[in-house]
């Protein structure tokens, strides 16, 4: 079965936590700390398999997960690495933010291979956070975790030339007639649901790819009929062969045809109408009325327009030759840059830091207030940092005051003495700066990754207790 789109969830793994453990042998009674680092996550990796030529894997799996690396061990061991998940996808296939619909990556041409997830790291032991002060830390860093995000596959097919025209103009029949492929031909609307691909062979070493869209209907640039699933196609052929129905039987006129089919093209991407475009008029075995020659109608109109018209029957072979060798003459003489898909949305720019808190006032009948402030990425800063050791206690204030929190308590009028709480913890507020002296034993590197160029003050005294 031929898929051609899929929405799947994907996630990275997270880091390993960091371990606290101490040395302990028969003559070293009270060693030093020597908890190993977590290992890193699993990536999620987009990787293009020439043997595939559909989604159609991704239509009973929804979510895919890299592994998690493992936590850290006693003896200064690292922890596992969580193995990377390879998604394979067919060669053009279009990723995109669900949400956004912003461009992750184009699997085509050179970018066979990608990193679209990075695993989260891996956190580190207590065995980095010894120091003269403090030579017994229990604190061990928490792996970060990995990133899921909502994505949106798009396969747009990889040829030279796409075939288009209204359902029934004898498209397949043409493809069919031309290549070695073999689409289904009737003759009723939409016996084509899925595009076909075919090799047209010259014999001497030439000779293209040609994909039969399936067939356009008006108001397809909005999604009407097969819509989008017909127009994304489009976008990476150099060059079009417009079939138009010139026998009419189901009483069009196909010179209105011609007209329609432009418009909605360049409703959905004006950039289509740049594209070469040859239009053949098929079905010249037809018997016409004496009075209205429908073939001489879309030659006059189309060639005064600058089109290359080809008058062609694909039942009997009529004019194709000399319509695939203007073909083959246009795909020779015209640019064959590669049409790709720039980068929109990068999924390692979703920074914690634009997680929203929120701030609210509790007055106590002695006029003494209490500020509960929670938020997601307040929750998660103290549901990995140990506030009863001195290393997470300090990394708490630093976050309290370069996160913006401070200065938001500050407008709202904190003043001494009040009471911030904070998912189960609470402390007393005081404005005067902590001495700086005993933060300048800490190096930036021990702190989070996320926080790392974070400066600031902090304060002289903070009360930390549970909230009973």
């Amino acid at each position: 079965m031929f898929l051609d789109y899929a929405r799947i969830r994907i996630t990275s793994g997270d880091g390993g936590n960091g371990h606290i453990s101490f040395r302990r042998e028969k003559y070293v009674p009270n060693g030093g700390p020597d908890g190993g680092d977590g290992g890193k996550g699993g990536d999620i990796i987009f990787e293009v398999d020439k043997g595939m030529n559909t989604l159609f894997m991704y239509k009973h799996r929804y979510a895919f997960k890299a592994e998690h690396g493992q936590e850290g061990g006693k003896k200064r061991q690292h922890g596992k690495n969580g193995n990377d998940l390879i998604l394979k996808v067919p060669d053009g296939t279009i990723l995109k933010e669900e949400e956004s619909g912003k461009v992750i990556a184009d699997m085509s041409g050179d970018n066979t291979r990608q990193i679209i997830l990075k695993g989260g790291r891996g956190g580190k032991g207590n065995m980095n956070y010894a120091t003269p002060t403090m030579q017994a830390p229990q604190y061990a860093q928490p792996g970060k975790e990995g990133i899921t995000l909502n994505v949106v596959l798009e396969l747009k097919l990889v040829a030279d030339v796409g075939l288009i025209g209204f359902p029934n103009a004898g498209k397949s029949t043409f493809l069919k007639a031309v290549t070695n492929a073999n689409p289904k031909v009737a003759n009723y609307p939409f016996t084509t649901i899925d595009p076909n691909l075919g090799v047209v062979d010259f014999g001497d070493g030439r000779g293209f790819v040609m994909a039969d869209m399936p067939g356009l209907i008006e108001g397809a640039s909005e999604g009407v009929g097969l819509g989008h699933r017909f127009l994304r196609h489009i976008e990476r052929t150099r060059v079009l062969v417009h079939l138009v129905d010139c026998a009419s039987f189901d009483g069009r006129d196909p010179v209105e045809d011609v007209y329609a089919i432009h418009k909605e093209l360049e409703k959905y991407n004006a950039s289509i109408m740049n594209k070469p475009i040859v239009i053949a008029a098929n079905k010249i075995d037809a018997v016409y009325a004496e009075d209205d020659d429908p073939v001489k109608r879309v030659k006059e109109t189309f060639e005064a327009e600058g089109y290359q018209v080809f008058p062609i029957s694909a039942a009997t072979g009529q004019g194709l030759k000399e319509l695939l060798y203007a073909v083959q003459h246009l795909l020779e003489t015209t640019a064959s840059e590669a049409i790709h898909f720039e980068q929109e949305f990068f999924p390692e720019e979703m920074e914690e830091g634009d997680l929203p808190y929120e701030i609210q006032i509790l007055e106590a009948d002695d006029g003494t207030k209490t500020y509960s402030v929670e938020g997601p990425r307040i929750e998660k800063m103290l549901g990995y940092t140990n506030l009863d050791s001195e290393k997470g206690f300090v990394f708490f204030q630093r976050f309290f005051k370069t996160s913006g929190i401070e200065d938001d308590l500050k407008k709202m009028g904190i003043k001494d003495r009040d009471t911030v709480k904070m998912y189960g913890h609470q402390f007393d507020y005081y404005s005067e700066d902590m001495d700086l002296d005993e933060m300048n034993e800490m190096s930036e590197e021990d702190y989070d990754d996320d926080f790392d160029d974070m400066d600031g003050e902090y304060f002289e005294e903070i009360d930390l207790s549970a909230e009973e």
